[in-house]
C-alpha cells in the first residue's frame, strides 16, 4: 500500500463538452396518457432534468463545492489476488483527538457524495455525545475508485479492500456504517475482521432470514404473534420493492455488461435509469433539479464509466440469496419506513447480536441524505455514554 495523495475532482473541459453534444442529440420515446410513474420515470421528468443538464446545471459550481467541503485522498489498496487498486476516499477528522474511527461505505446508485451531509454531524465534538474520525470509501468501480480488471471480485475482496483502507489509516480499530450493498460489505467486515479490528457496526438496511422451523419456539411464536403496523407496512413495502421493483436487480445482476453500453453511452439513459431509484426509493424527499443532476453527473464523470458499478450485482448475487452465518460483532440497526426491505426487528435480533435499534416515523433508502440527523442520532447514541457500545474501541471514546 502506498501513501495516500490529496485529491480534487477536476473534469477536463472536453468531457464536459461531449456531454452537452450527446444531450443536444437526445432522443426520446413516446408515453402513453396518463401514465405518471406506472411505467417507470416520467417522460416530463426526464426531459426537463435533460433540459437543465444542457442548459443552466453547472457542474463547475458543485464540483468546486464537494472539493471545498470533502477532504479527499487516493491511495493504493493490494488486493489478494487482484493486485492493487487505487481508491478513492473521504477522510475528515474530529477535533477530538479520541473521537472514533467510523469507516461510512454506500451503495448503488450512491457515492461517497452521501457522507457529505451526515458529516458534519458525526465529527462536530460536545460533551453531549461522542465524535467520529470519518473515511468514506468510493467503493472499487464507483466513483474515483478504480474498478476491478479481474472476474470474481465478490464481497470479501470488497470487505479487504475497506478493511486495509482503515488499517493504512492508522485505524487498526475502529466501527462502521453501511447502507445498501454497505450494509453488506460491512457486515462481512464483521465477520472476517470482528472482534480483533471491527469492534461494531451500524447500517440503515438490516438483513435478516425470516423465522424457520429448524428454530420450533421462534417459528410457533412467529406464527401465534400477530402484527404490529408498523411490521404491517414494512412487509407491504418489502412485497412492493420485491413485486414491482426489482426488474433492474435482475439485469444488473445477470447481464451488467449489455445495460453497460446503454448507460455509458447515453447520458440521457442514466439519468432516466438512477432517477427512477432516487423518487421510488425515498419517502417523498424533495429533490432538487440539482442535486439529482449532481449524483447522475459522478456517475457519468466517474473513473471508469457508469457500467464499472453494475458488476457488483453480478458478483454479489450469490451473497444476496445466502446470507449466510451471521456475524457475533455488536450491531445497531436503524429502521426507517422506506428503506426497500422493512423486515420485523424480531427477526434480526434473533440472528444478530443487536445491541441498538431505532424505528423511525420518516425516511427511506437514503437515509444519509433524506434525514441525516436522525441518522447521525442514532450512531451516537449507540456510541455514547451509557450507550451499549460505548468505549468499545479502546482509547477512543469520542470525548475530549
Amino acid at each position: 500500500m502506498t501513501s495516500e495523495t490529496p485529491f480534487q475532482i477536476d473534469i477536463p473541459d472536453e468531457k464536459l463538452t461531449i456531454l452537452r453534444a450527446k444531450l443536444e442529440l437526445a432522443s426520446f420515446p413516446n408515453e402513453l396518457e396518463d401514465a405518471g410513474w406506472k411505467y417507470g420515470a416520467p417522460l416530463a421528468d426526464v426531459k426537463r432534468l435533460t433540459e437543465r443538464w444542457k442548459n443552466g446545471y453547472d457542474w463547475r459550481k458543485y464540483e468546486k463545492e464537494i472539493n471545498e467541503q470533502l477532504p479527499m485522498f487516493t491511495r493504493d489498496i493490494d488486493v489478494d489476488g487482484f493486485g492493487a487498486l487505487n481508491i478513492h476516499y473521504v477522510h475528515k477528522k474530529s477535533e477530538i483527538v479520541d473521537a472514533i474511527p467510523l469507516l461510512f461505505c454506500h451503495g448503488w446508485p450512491g457515492s461517497f457524495l452521501e457522507v457529505g451531509k451526515i458529516l458534519p454531524f458525526l465529527t462536530s465534538s460536545a460533551p453531549e455525545h461522542p465524535s467520529f474520525h470519518v473515511v468514506a470509501l468510493s467503493l472499487p468501480g464507483f466513483g474515483f475508485s478504480e474498478a476491478p480488471h479481474k472476474q470474481g471480485f465478490a464481497i470479501n475482496q470488497y470487505a479487504e479492500v475497506a478493511h486495509k483502507l482503515m488499517v493504512a489509516l492508522g485505524y487498526n480499530e475502529y466501527v462502521t456504517h453501511g447502507g445498501d450493498w454497505g450494509s453488506l460489505i460491512t457486515r462481512r467486515m464483521a465477520s472476517l475482521y470482528g472482534g480483533r479490528h471491527l469492534k461494531a457496526w451500524h447500517t440503515n438496511s438490516p438483513l435478516a432470514k425470516p423465522p424457520s422451523w429448524r428454530s420450533p419456539l421462534f417459528f410457533l411464536s412467529f406464527l401465534l404473534t400477530p402484527w404490529s403496523t408498523e411490521e404491517k407496512a414494512g412487509i407491504e413495502r418489502t412485497t412492493w420493492f420485491h413485486t414491482k421493483g426489482q426488474g433492474y436487480y435482475n439485469e444488473q445482476s445477470t447481464q451488467p455488461q449489455t445495460l453497460g453500453y446503454s448507460l455509458a453511452d447515453s447520458p440521457v439513459g442514466l439519468l432516466a435509469w438512477i432517477y427512477e431509484k432516487l423518487v421510488l426509493w425515498t419517502d417523498n424527499y424533495n429533490w432538487s433539479d440539482d442535486e439529482v443532476l449532481t449524483w447522475i453527473s459522478l456517475y457519468w464523470f466517474s473513473r471508469d464509466g457508469p457500467a464499472a458499478s453494475l458488476r457488483i450485482y453480478f458478483e454479489l448475487r450469490s451473497d444476496c440469496e445466502d446470507l449466510g452465518q451471521s456475524p457475533t460483532t455488536p450491531m445497531g440497526a436503524s429502521f426507517f419506513p422506506k428503506e426497500l426491505i422493512v423486515l420485523p426487528a424480531a427477526w434480526l435480533r434473533k440472528s444478530h447480536n443487536v445491541v441498538f435499534e431505532s424505528h423511525h416515523k420518516t425516511g427511506g433508502h437514503f437515509a444519509a441524505t433524506e434525514v441525516p440527523e436522525e441518522l447521525a442520532q442514532d450512531i451516537r447514541k449507540m456510541f455514547a455514554k451509557g450507550g451499549p457500545a460505548f468505549a468499545i474501541v479502546p482509547g477512543r471514546t469520542g470525548y475530549a
